[in-house]
C-alpha cells in the first residue's frame, strides 16, 4: 500500500459533515442510513437514554475484525476516521488492493459505542459510568450490546479505539504523543502471551507506517493490567486486541490532522491482519522500542513570570472543553503554578521575570480562568490564551 498516496486521498476526500469534536448520533445516523450497498448496517440495541446504537459490516472473509468508537462520548477522533474509512472502502471497491481485504476479512466496526456520552460530550454515559471499566459488572445496557457482541462473534481481532488529553507526550525532549497505542495485558505479571504477541506485531506494523508522517510521535499507552477494562478482559479471553488513542498533532485541536493518521493506521492494521499468517516474526522487540506516554505536557507554558507573592514562577495553562447549547467551548484555565521545568507547553512563552500588567487583584490560583496576559517586557505586548488563536 502507498501511503503517502492514501494520505493525499484522504485530506481531499475525508467525509465533510462530519468535523470537530463534538460529534452525535445526529451527525453520524443520516452517513449510517446512506451507506453504499457494500455495507450492511443493523442495530444492535439502545442505550440508557433510548439512543440507538449500530454496527456496520462488510468483507466477507474468513478473518473476523471488531471494532467500536466513542466507548468514551467525548472520544471522537477515531469515528471520523472510521467513517473515512467507509468511504475509501467503496470509492476503491474495485482495486485489488480493497478486493483482496474484502475476501480476506469480514469487519464489524461500531461507530459509537456511547451515544448518550456523545450527546452531553462526556466520558461516561447517561449512568455517569465509564463504559471501559464495566467489562465484568456488565451494569449497562451498552456494556451489554458490545459483550453480546463479541461472544456471538468471536472475532480474531479485536480494536478498541479511542482518544487521549493534549497532556501526554513521547521520547526525550518530550514530542507530543500524537497517536498511541496498546497491546493490553491479560494478567497482573503483564505476561507477553501470544495472544499480546500479535497485538504487538500488528502495532510495530502502524508504528514503523506512521514514523513517516510523524517522527518521533508515537507512543506506547501503559499496560497496567485491569480486568475491568473492555481490552484487558478480551486479551485474558486470548483475543488479540489493539487500543488506539488519538492524540493532539500541534495546533490541532480540532483532531482533523490526527484523524488522518488514524484513518491511514487503520488501513494498515487492516492490511497487516490480512498478511499476518505469513509473517514468520510475530517478535514483541519492535513493540518494546516503542517509548511509553508520559504526561508532561499542558497547552500552554509560562516559564518565568512574576507574581504578586509568588515570585518568578511557571504558570500552567489547560483547555477545559466545556459543551454549552450545543456548541464546544475550550475554556483556558490555569492548571498549575510553580516550578515547572520538568514539563513542555504545546506553546510555550518565556517571560524571563517580567510581571503581568492590566490584571489588578486577578486570583492567580489554579481552575481561575485566563485568557490573556499582557506585559511592558519585549514580548507581544498581550498574549492570548484563547484555542482560536491556535487554528
Amino acid at each position: 500500500m502507498d501511503y503517502s498516496t492514501l494520505n493525499t486521498w484522504h485530506k481531499s476526500q475525508k467525509v465533510a459533515s462530519i468535523k470537530g469534536r463534538y460529534i452525535t448520533i445526529n451527525d453520524i445516523q443520516p452517513l449510517l442510513d446512506n451507506l453504499p450497498t457494500l455495507f450492511s448496517v443493523e442495530t444492535l440495541g439502545y442505550s440508557v437514554a433510548n439512543r440507538p446504537i449500530s454496527k456496520v459490516t462488510f468483507g466477507t472473509g474468513p478473518i473476523t475484525v471488531l471494532g467500536w468508537s466513542q466507548m468514551h462520548g467525548n472520544e471522537s477522533t477515531t469515528t471520523k476516521a472510521l467513517f473515512d474509512v467507509f468511504k475509501w472502502f467503496d470509492s476503491n471497491k474495485e482495486k485489488n488492493a480493497v478486493t483482496d481485504l474484502l475476501d480476506t476479512c469480514t469487519f464489524i466496526m461500531v461507530p459509537m459505542l456511547n451515544p448518550d456520552g456523545a450527546d452531553a460530550y462526556t466520558r461516561a454515559n447517561a449512568n455517569n459510568v465509564d463504559l471501559n471499566r464495566d467489562a465484568q459488572d456488565l451494569s449497562q445496557p451498552e456494556s451489554v450490546i458490545l459483550k453480546n457482541l463479541y461472544t456471538n462473534l468471536k472475532p480474531d481481532y479485536c480494536l478498541n479505539l479511542h482518544g487521549q488529553r493534549t497532556i501526554f507526550g513521547v521520547g526525550e525532549p518530550a514530542k507530543s504523543a500524537i497517536v498511541s497505542f496498546l497491546s493490553p495485558s491479560q494478567d497482573e505479571l503483564r505476561t507477553v502471551t501470544q495472544s499480546r504477541k500479535i497485538g504487538m506485531s500488528l502495532i510495530a506494523d502502524m508504528n514503523e507506517m506512521l514514523q513517516e508522517f510523524i517522527p518521533d510521535s508515537v507512543g506506547r499507552y501503559d499496560d497496567g493490567f485491569n480486568i475491568n477494562c473492555v481490552g484487558d478482559t478480551l486479551q485474558h479471553h486470548n483475543i488479540p486486541t489493539v487500543l488506539f488513542e488519538a492524540g493532539h498533532y500541534p495546533g490541532d485541536y480540532d483532531r482533523e490532522e490526527t484523524r488522518t493518521l488514524v484513518f491511514l493506521s487503520l488501513i494498515r492494521i487492516f492490511e497487516s491482519v490480512r498478511l499476518l499468517k505469513s509473517k514468520k516474526n510475530t517478535s514483541s522487540n519492535p513493540y518494546f522500542t516503542i517509548p511509553e506516554n508520559k504526561k508532561c505536557f499542558f497547552d500552554y507554558l509560562i516559564r518565568s513570570i512574576k507574581l504578586p507573592v509568588l515570585g518568578v514562577v511557571d504558570l500552567a495553562v489547560q483547555f477545559e472543553e466545556t459543551l454549552e447549547n450545543g456548541t464546544l467551548n475550550f475554556v483556558p484555565k490555569i492548571h498549575q503554578i510553580g516550578d515547572l521545568k520538568e514539563f513542555n507547553g504545546h506553546i510555550e512563552v518565556n517571560y524571563e521575570g517580567s510581571a503581568p500588567i492590566n490584571k489588578d487583584n486577578f486570583d492567580w490560583k489554579e481552575g481561575v480562568i485566563i485568557e490573556e496576559i499582557q506585559t511592558n517586557s519585549s514580548l507581544p505586548t498581550t498574549f492570548s490564551l484563547k484555542r482560536n488563536d491556535l487554528l
